[in-house]
């Protein structure tokens, strides 16, 4: 495991660093460390696999209401689609974000933005620590708000395009759950 880590930038250094110091004095407070962290690879497999069902009941939803046209799949459908893929996932760490800057004593000051680049996953923290609803519900929005709203708005204006996307941003879920 570890010929499996990589080298930090100067600003994951600092926040690591800050987190180690917060951390350290939580438990001289009392707190205790759980320790749920997966590698960005397990999270890559097994995120994806724990959404599947939900991306089926979405497709029945789908299916069921206003069965599949295919034929508006075009060059310029799959154009747009990798488009609207690059602007969402923007907004799904902006979702992220500003979920958690509600609830942080520092609001959006606490929050910071970054890529890895080589696993290509953007990412979203929070510097201070939240309560365990609040994290959670900061994890999931983006998934509800882009996964679950635009489903409902695909289901009823019976958009194709729409529907893949919900169904890609419920997939890019995955690592959030």
């Amino acid at each position: 495991m570890e010929n499996d880590k990589r080298k930090l930038t100067e600003k994951e250094l600092k926040r690591k660093e800050h987190f180690e110091k917060l951390n350290s004095e939580m438990q001289q407070k009392g707190y205790k460390i759980t320790n749920m962290i997966i590698d960005i690879r397990q999270a890559n497999c097994l995120g994806p696999l724990s959404m599947l069902p939900f991306m089926a009941i979405i497709f029945w939803i789908y299916y069921t209401v206003n069965g599949f046209d295919l034929e508006g799949i075009s060059l310029g459908f799959a154009v747009v689609f990798f488009l609207s893929i690059l602007c969402l996932t923007i907004l799904h760490e902006l979702i992220h974000g500003i979920t958690w800057g509600i609830f942080a004593k520092n609001h959006l000051y606490s929050i910071d933005f970054g890529i890895i680049w080589s696993t290509l996953s953007p990412y979203c923290t929070c510097s201070e620590p939240l309560k365990k609803w609040q994290y959670l519900l900061g994890a999931a929005m983006p998934t509800f708000v882009l996964g679950g709203g635009i489903a409902a708005v695909a289901v009823i204006t019976n958009q194709l395009l729409l529907f893949f996307l919900s169904e890609f941003m419920i997939l890019s879920g995955g690592g959030d759950f």
